[in-house]
């Protein structure tokens, strides 16, 4: 499936694939839940989900100049015999907490965390951090590559989502989520958050994936080399190249579906909404990623019915939603094989 395997280099290394970024409350008015999915060839045998050599942050522009300016990193090491799952074996991470320049480069930081996967580990200033093999809370329905095959030729074809089937019904993916209060983050609330995978112990390190808005590069650049530059840049780069194609991309859809009667202007107008393609937040609210905007995500939320409906400037959905069975109320929030 695509949405899953977004570019070569995902394809090349499932650890190394980001497939989905979450932000949302957690103790409403005191932390905030952030959480990426990566791996979708995890299972719950899997003993070493993520890559040792990769680098694994959250990142928080928090004052709109399209750079960050607080990093939450996670490290993971070699496997170690441990009480928790995937056979009595683990790897070891470590989180550290970023600030100044050191949020944008490197994986430098305080360390506020240590442990192992599989289980919730506490660490310094009420932060509390799970990674391991989790439930994939995503709904996609099998048509997707379908009406996306279409879109190529030329054709608009919205009954490819008449099947209603979920295609991530019963998968399982690698999950990282830390939930810190707010004060570790911003003192103020409007924050913009992206998350990334680069590889790192190597010089220079190389970013090879960015997530802020969903299905963005799967449904808006449409090109393996374009999506490939995307997840190598950062928000402060030249996005000049993706807001092209996502004007382009808007246009060709709207224009095949006929929902305006001016496609070109609607386009530019989906562009500006997503400004610097971040995911916008306001620390403390409840999430919600829907019709009446953007302000972070949570995991019920059905955004593929939304992007589809943005793309298309119709009440486009895909029949499908997110599975309530595989989340939980307490943290780490998603449900574990």
């Amino acid at each position: 499936m695509s949405h899953h395997f977004d570019t070569p280099t995902g394809r090349e290394d499932p650890r190394l694939n980001l497939c989905d970024f979450y932000l949302f409350a957690g103790d409403p008015g005191k932390t905030t839940v952030m959480a990426m999915t990566v791996n979708p060839a995890a299972t719950a045998d899997t003993c070493a989900p993520f890559r040792d050599e990769a680098l694994y942050v959250f990142r928080f522009d928090t004052d709109s100049d399209t750079h960050e300016e607080v990093s939450f990193k996670l490290k993971f090491a070699e496997v170690v015999h441990s009480a928790a799952p995937a056979g009595g074996h683990a790897q070891t991470f470590e989180l550290r907490l970023a600030t100044g320049a050191d949020a944008a480069q490197g994986g430098s930081g305080e360390l506020i965390a240590s442990g192992t996967t599989g289980v919730t580990v506490a660490g310094e200033s009420g932060v509390r951090v799970f990674a391991g093999v989790v439930n994939d809370v995503f709904g996609a329905n099998a048509g997707l590559n379908d009406f996306r095959d279409a879109f190529a030729a030329g054709v608009y074809k919205p009954e490819a989502f008449a099947n209603h089937v979920n295609v991530f019904r019963d998968r399982t993916v690698a999950g990282i989520v830390v939930e810190a209060p707010n004060e570790l983050i911003s003192s103020t609330t409007r924050v913009q958050a992206w998350a990334t995978v680069s590889l790192c112990g190597h010089a220079p390190g190389q970013q090879v994936a960015r997530w802020g808005l969903p299905m963005f590069t799967h449904l808006h650049l449409n090109d393996d080399e374009l999506s490939e530059a995307f997840n190598s840049t950062a928000p402060s780069g030249d996005n000049s190249r993706f807001v092209a194609r996502t004007i382009d991309t808007v246009t060709k859809y709207v224009t095949l579906a006929g929902t305006s009667a001016d496609p070109a202007a609607y386009a530019r107008r989906v562009a500006d909404l997503f400004g610097s393609i971040t995911l916008p937040y306001e620390l403390g609210t409840p999430a919600s990623f829907d019709y009446t905007g953007m302000n972070g995500r949570g995991l019920m939320d059905n955004v593929l019915d939304n992007v589809l409906s943005v793309l298309t400037n119709s009440p486009l959905g895909a029949g499908v939603a997110p599975d309530p069975a595989q989340i939980t109320a307490e943290f780490p929030y998603f449900s574990c094989p």
